[in-house]
């Protein structure tokens, strides 16, 4: 949760549902170090503002566990969000580093699994898209993650780039990349932070040309509107 935290705390994001995979109890296990995250956004959501004197600033943060992002909003079960993730809402539905974990040695199973992944967030998280939604997704520059060709997939399920840049860890303070499998003596080797990474923002193929319609609209509306006496 430490992205949520960095997003609420340095970038005065004061509407957010944060969600994990993993139960409070195994999250607590794993990552030891979100507690003080979860703590501070559950603190900010209590007082229900950002300490400020602006009324339009109400802190709206949502914590929710055991999100399957594979099933997000479908039934309002506890893995799709509950009630909480709710259909057509969202202005952004961020994905930071999807990974299934080591559940294969074999590459090329590996690459079809978080293939599967995407694919799979991907349609559930289009109904949960406002009119002018996007979806964001960050992952590791270099093999395997360029094997999994992120742009076809969501081409396929009716997404495109609107565009795409080099992820920029200092653009959020506080913000700590978590390995799968939970936090690793030493530190494992690597850290997500020293690594290049992508940002994508996806956008329904069908986004552009609705909001030309609805301006063609507005200005037609317009018009008439002008030419009445």
């Amino acid at each position: 949760f430490s992205f949520a935290h960095s997003l609420y705390s340095h970038h005065n994001c004061t509407s957010l549902v944060a969600t994990c995979f993993d139960t409070a109890a195994t999250l607590a296990e794993k990552y030891p170090q979100s507690t003080t995250y979860i703590r501070d956004l559950e603190d900010a959501a209590a007082r229900g503002d950002d300490d400020d004197d602006d009324d339009e600033d109400v802190v709206d943060i949502k914590i929710v566990y055991g999100v399957d992002a594979t099933k997000l909003g479908k039934g309002g079960s506890a893995a799709a969000g509950g009630k909480i993730v709710k259909k057509g809402g969202f202005d952004r539905v961020v994905f930071n580093f999807p990974h299934v974990g080591g559940v294969t040695k074999d590459v090329n199973r590996q690459v079809r699994y978080n293939q599967e992944l995407l694919v799979n967030f991907f349609k559930a998280s289009i109904p949960l898209l406002a009119p002018a939604g996007t979806i964001i997704v960050t992952i590791f520059e270099g093999e395997p993650y360029s094997l999994w060709n992120i742009r076809d997939l969501a081409r396929h399920v009716g997404l495109q780039v609107g565009r795409s840049f080099k992820f920029q860890w200092d653009a959020y303070p506080g913000y700590r990349h978590a390995r799968t499998l939970g936090n690793i003596d030493g530190g494992g080797g690597w850290k997500g932070e020293d690594r290049d990474a992508r940002t994508y923002i996806f956008e329904r193929k069908d986004a552009e040309a609705t909001h030309t319609q609805q301006t063609k609209k507005r200005k037609s509306e317009s018009s008439e509107s002008d030419g009445d006496d």
